[in-house]
């Protein structure tokens, strides 16, 4: 495939960074911080090329949101419609099915560590319930403008965060011998073993269905801006999000490794408590001074993340209410209005707020539900999101060439495998 190179000024490039950053605030979640720090906890580096794979077999069906937006100017909610409205009803299944859970559970893991790391003395249901109202505030007041500000001062205070506690931690490990993690590969296979690969690789780096979520802050940013993205800008917006997804991934499961495995201690089963061990490791391993900096990472890896699902979620929901309106042939002009998306943040952060009040001992089913839903539906959206970024109305020269396509067959494929490895895993639950 050739891709046809900007012919644009550095501002009008500029005009079009973002969507990717934000696509990776979404990403660095409960997945990166708790997930891959768990893996070289427990693991050494035995799974960062597990990781690494995982990122690259999800590379094209990610890449495909805004490849799709900027060719066509229209997001892939549209590209679904075109495809037939059990396509985009489909999307919307897996989007209502997940939506109040996702975010209730990452604003809990938030608000816990604000309680957590600031020492904030608060039921956690209330410290949640500030931090869906800042999230609220910032979307409601600053539009999709404040979003991409915060975004980008959370994503460079994360990244510079992150990677100092790295380099810290590389400069007080001088003997790399027991950090393999060979030794515990027996442990793979147990129950717990095979029940944490299936979670680290199925939500690495981020679930699929985040390909419509870029495409449609593609098509926000180019209304915000004034400038079409040309298909080069946007792919490179994209690959440098990506790509920071997922040094942030291998950076913090060598955090793990570095910090925390061989350690002797048993670890907790809570995303916050096993955050509030990794924060007391460092400034135990590298002084209380450290303690700062650990924090900073921490929470800027869980606020970024509940503000970008907290958007994504009710723009998902316009959107798709748009592009069933508007019928199988009409493009997608303007992103969703403005009335529709506050509702829809209204009715999202409510629902997440009255799953954590009322879910009670059922939040455990809830989220087992969830990540039920969205681990069978993924090779059904990857699938969709191919036929609609291979389309005859998308123009011959933005379609993604041969490599790509057959990378993407082969995560297809081995998407396909995961998904009855978990349904299976979990029947014989």
């Amino acid at each position: 495939m050739s891709e046809q190179p900007p012919h644009r000024g550095g501002s009008n490039l500029r005009k079009a960074l973002g969507p990717g950053l934000l696509m990776a605030a979404a990403a660095v979640g409960v997945s990166h911080l708790v997930q891959s720090t768990r893996a070289g906890a427990e693991y050494g580096l035995l799974l960062l090329p597990v990781v690494l794979l995982a990122c690259l077999l999800k590379y094209p069906f990610l890449e495909f949101g805004p490849r799709y937006a900027a060719a066509t100017g229209e997001s892939l909610l549209v590209g679904y419609r075109r495809l037939g409205k059990w396509a985009l009803w489909l999307f919307g299944l897996v989007t209502v099915g997940t939506m109040f859970i996702v975010l209730a559970v990452v604003t809990l893991v938030t608000a816990g560590l604000a309680g957590l790391l600031l020492g904030i003395d608060a039921p956690p249901l209330y410290l949640a319930a500030g931090v869906l109202a800042l999230c609220i505030g910032l979307l409601a007041v600053g539009n999709y403008r404040g979003l991409d500000l915060a975004m980008k001062l959370l994503m460079a205070l994360l990244a510079i965060s992150t990677l100092s506690a790295l380099a810290l931690a590389l400069g007080k490990t001088p003997d790399w011998t027991g950090l393999s993690g060979l030794d515990r590969l027996p442990a793979l296979g147990s129950a717990t073993g095979i029940a944490f690969l299936l979670a680290l690789v199925g939500w690495m780096p981020i679930p699929v269905e985040a390909a419509a979520w870029n495409s449609l802050w593609t098509r926000e940013r180019a209304a915000q801006t004034g400038h079409e993205p040309s298909l080069a800008e946007a792919l490179l917006d994209f690959r440098l999000g990506y790509l920071g997804a997922v040094v942030l991934a291998a950076a913090f499961l060598m955090l793990g490794a570095l910090l925390m495995h061989a350690s002797g201690l048993q670890f907790a089963d809570s995303a916050v408590g096993f955050s509030g061990q990794l924060v007391e490791l460092y400034a135990r391993n590298l002084g209380d001074w450290s303690r700062p900096l650990i924090t900073i990472a921490a929470l800027s890896t869980m606020f970024s993340t509940t503000l970008a699902v907290a958007d994504a979620y009710p723009r998902v929901l316009a959107a798709i209410a748009g592009a069933a309106a508007a019928g199988a042939g009409a493009a997608e002009a303007r992103p969703p209005r403005r009335g529709p998306y506050l509702a829809a943040v209204g009715v999202v952060s409510g629902g997440a707020l009255l799953v954590l009040m009322f879910a009670g001992e059922g939040f455990t089913r809830l989220i087992d539900f969830a990540t039920t839903l969205s681990f069978v539906a993924a090779p059904l959206i990857a699938w969709i999101t191919l036929r609609a970024v291979t389309a005859p109305h998308v123009p011959r020269h933005a379609r993604p060439g041969p490599a790509l396509l057959a990378l993407a067959w082969l995560g297809l494929g081995s998407g396909a495998l995961f998904s009855l490895a978990w349904i299976g895993w979990r029947l014989a639950g």
